[in-house]
C-alpha cells in the first residue's frame, strides 16, 4: 500500500466505474457523506452515467438515485474547454483509455482535486500526470472511512452485499479490495493508538 490510509482525499472528480461503486453501496456513499467528500465529474462522465445504454439489469435505479443525488448538488458536473482536454500530458493516453476516464483526468488537473477512479490504467495515467497523492480509488476511500470511524466493523458484511449485488463485468469485483483495507485500517489504527498511548 502506497498511500497513507488515515489521510482523508475530500475533493474528487470521479469517472464512471467509480460513480457506480459508490452510488451503488448506501453505506460507502452515506459514510462519504457523513465524511464531507465532494463529487465533480466531467459533463461527458454525466453523460455516460445518465444516458448511455447499459446492459446492467439495475441501470435504471441506480440513475434514479444518481439524478436525485444530482439535485441536492452532491454531484456536480463541469464542461471542458478544448484547451483543457488537448493538454499533452492528458492526451498522451488517448490510446489507454476512453473519453470519460480522459476527461475525468483533465478536469482534476484543471481543479487541483483529487483524481477518484477504480479501472487500473485511469490509476496509472492519474498517478503520471497528478502525482500519487492526488489519485484514489473507492477501496481507499473505505479504507480511510474503517480509520477514522465513519464505517465500523458491522458495515464490512452490508458493504460486500452491496457491491456483490451491484456487479457487472464491466464495473469489476472489488470485494478482496474491501477486505484487504479494512483488515489495513484495523492493523494502522491499533499501531497509531499504541503510539498515543
Amino acid at each position: 500500500m502506497n498511500f497513507d490510509i488515515s489521510v482523508l482525499l475530500k475533493f474528487n472528480v470521479i469517472d464512471t466505474c467509480s460513480v457506480w461503486n459508490i452510488i451503488s453501496a448506501s453505506c460507502i456513499y452515506n459514510a462519504s457523506l457523513e465524511a464531507g467528500f465532494t463529487y465533480s465529474m466531467s459533463t461527458y462522465v454525466a453523460y455516460e452515467c445518465l444516458y448511455k445504454k447499459r446492459n446492467h439489469t439495475n441501470i435504471e435505479n441506480l440513475r434514479g438515485k444518481l439524478k436525485s443525488e444530482i439535485s441536492k448538488n452532491k454531484f456536480n458536473s463541469y464542461n471542458l474547454s478544448i484547451d483543457d482536454l488537448q493538454d499533452i500530458t492528458v492526451l498522451e493516453g488517448i490510446k489507454r483509455l476512453g473519453i470519460g476516464e480522459l476527461s475525468s483526468i483533465a478536469l482534476a488537473k484543471k481543479t487541483n482535486q483529487t483524481f477518484l477512479t477504480d479501472d487500473r490504467k485511469a490509476r496509472k495515467l492519474g498517478e503520471e500526470i497528478l502525482g500519487k497523492d492526488r489519485v484514489q480509488t473507492t477501496p481507499r476511500m473505505v479504507g480511510t472511512f474503517f480509520y477514522h470511524r465513519y464505517l465500523i466493523d458491522s458495515h464490512l458484511s452490508v458493504l460486500l452485499q452491496e457491491h456483490q449485488a451491484s456487479l457487472t463485468s464491466k464495473w469489476g469485483d472489488l470485494t478482496d479490495f474491501f477486505t484487504s483495507i479494512y483488515q489495513e485500517s484495523l492493523r494502522r489504527r491499533l499501531i497509531d493508538s499504541k503510539s498515543t498511548s
